[in-house]
């Protein structure tokens, strides 16, 4: 859904955490299930709405629906649907009173749903638009940094590696809720390798990260940055 309702499709100056749609996500479900696709992968994270999904409702309604296709939502946060305005708001461009007001946007739609998406875990991812989905499709709501680490045989990768390495656009407490690296320190820990992580920023201190998991954390935010990361690594892994 980055693609078509992402927060790097907007510039800063533009961002407006009322009026960003999912209208064009629907569009992209409509497509998808218009193929004859069975069942529609829908990978949220990175949005720049706070619609609850009534823009994708929406448009998947005056697309005609989705057939007999079954909607997975792969979700990068545990977040509740009515705790999305107050979780990533801010960083969409909502100032208190705005969240207030999507919150009070949210709670609406919810009473307008076929199902009422408010207290469910993963509800929240997107702005909600997981849980819009759930409520008006029947989507189901699946944890997706397993779901994408097991398609790649994360695990069995692991057990052959000296270390692992976990890349993350700013590192935070949001990090270990769901998302990849979060997944990826637990598998790491599982299978007695050291995991690593290059970020652009960190907003955790070293302490806070080791507690976390990860043996170190690298900030890198330019590619000279990142082709330095990596050579320290690899003299880190180079027998002395």
């Amino acid at each position: 859904m980055a693609q078509a309702s992402g927060l790097a499709r907007v510039a800063p100056p533009e961002r407006d955490a009322w009026r960003a749609s999912t209208t064009g996500t629907g569009e992209l479900i409509v497509a998808a299930a218009a193929t004859g696709a069975r069942e529609i992968l829908v990978a949220v994270g990175g949005s720049a709405t706070t619609d609850g999904g009534a823009g994708a409702i929406a448009a998947i309604r005056a697309g005609g629906g989705i057939g007999a296709a079954r909607l997975v939502v792969l979700c990068d946060v545990e977040a509740a649907f009515e705790d999305a305005p107050r979780v990533f708001g801010p960083q969409k461009g909502a100032d208190f009173a705005t969240v207030a007001r999507l919150e009070q946007r949210l709670h609406a739609l919810a009473a307008t749903l076929p199902r009422d998406p408010r207290g469910m875990r993963f509800g929240g991812c997107a702005g909600g638009l997981s849980g819009g989905l759930w409520a008006a499709f029947g989507a189901e709501l699946r944890a997706g940094a397993p779901a994408v680490l097991d398609a790649l045989r994360v695990d069995e990768r692991m057990r052959a590696a000296q270390l692992v390495v976990a890349g993350e656009g700013c590192l935070d407490e949001q990090s270990f809720g769901g998302k990849i690296v979060g997944e990826l320190v637990r598998r790491a820990g599982a299978a007695g390798v050291p995991i690593h992580a290059v970020v652009g920023t960190s907003r955790l201190s070293p302490e806070a990260a080791g507690r976390a998991g990860l043996a170190r954390v690298w900030t890198a935010s330019t590619l000279d940055e990142l082709a330095a990361a990596g050579q320290a690594l690899g003299q880190a892994l180079s027998p002395r």
